[in-house]
């Protein structure tokens, strides 16, 4: 069993023509999460179960259970995870430089019924994987290939990386504050900053407003507490600020693209 961060990305990159594939739990902000790196392979990560955050330089991307990431080679990145269970399908695939540009840029997709059938055959799969292996290899290779196809709807969940060293601190406190109703005057008299200031500081660190900003932070925080399964959806509307659940349902299905109690129902198929 591979414990040590460096000596699993080593292995990753070991052999340059294996698909690599790795069935994890999660990480946690409080145990530093995974470390910021790169890989010489693209990297596929399904997600069930939970959320997790994946860092770039620039972006914050955060990525639902039932969904995917594809995070191109080369490109440096961190991943953490505040759920209790999350579970994470990678697969780290060799991508040659003539193939589709797809490949070449991160995002983040909702899984189809065939990526998730596809999936449900690799889970007791460990290591490399390579042409010789007469049922893994065909499979994964579906997957890279079908990739492109899989990624038609791609979703914005995304926060982009806050370098504001006040706005740092103003998140932080929504972060640990997502019941409560917070106006921007408040929070501005909070923080002693002037409220057009702090306007202005929300758009040019985020290029939203702030009631979109909060109203994020809420509903990536009920997806959260939906994948753990232990709330109802009118303890985890009051739990992010909301008193009344159509409104929050309704909130939530902007946001998403999914009603709570649907995205609740969502496929398992790592566990």
């Amino acid at each position: 069993m591979i414990t040590d961060q460096r000596e699993y990305l080593a292995v990753v990159d070991s052999n340059p023509e294996s698909v690599y594939c790795y069935h994890s739990l999660h990480y946690t902000e409080e145990n530093d999460s995974f470390f910021d790196h790169s890989h010489k392979k693209g990297q596929f990560t399904y997600v069930e179960g939970g959320t997790i955050h994946v860092k770039t330089n620039i972006t914050n991307y955060f990525v639902p259970g039932n969904h995917f990431i594809w995070i191109p080679a080369g490109v440096n990145h961190s991943v953490y995870s505040n759920s209790e269970s999350v579970q994470m399908r990678s697969l780290y695939i060799p991508i040659l430089s003539d193939e589709k540009q797809y490949y070449n840029t991160v995002g983040v997709y909702p899984a189809t019924d065939l990526l998730l059938q596809l999936l449900s055959h690799t889970k007791e799969w460990r290591g490399d994987i390579l042409k010789s292996h007469r049922k893994p290899y065909p499979i994964v290779q579906a997957i890279k290939v079908l990739l492109p196809d899989f990624s038609k709807t791609p979703i914005h969940f995304t926060i982009p990386i806050i370098k504001d060293e006040k706005l740092k601190q103003v998140t932080e406190f929504l972060n640990n504050n997502l019941s409560e109703n917070i106006l921007l005057s408040q929070l501005a008299e909070k923080f002693e900053i002037n409220e057009r200031t702090l306007h202005r500081l929300f758009k040019k660190n985020t290029n939203i407003s702030y009631i979109k900003f909060f109203t994020l932070l809420r509903m990536y925080k009920a997806i959260d507490y939906l994948a753990q399964k232990k709330y109802s959806i009118s303890e985890i509307a009051s739990k992010v600020g909301y008193s009344s659940i159509p409104t929050f349902s309704n909130t939530f299905y902007k946001v998403i693209g999914k009603r709570p109690s649907d995205y609740q129902r969502g496929a398992e198929i790592l566990k």
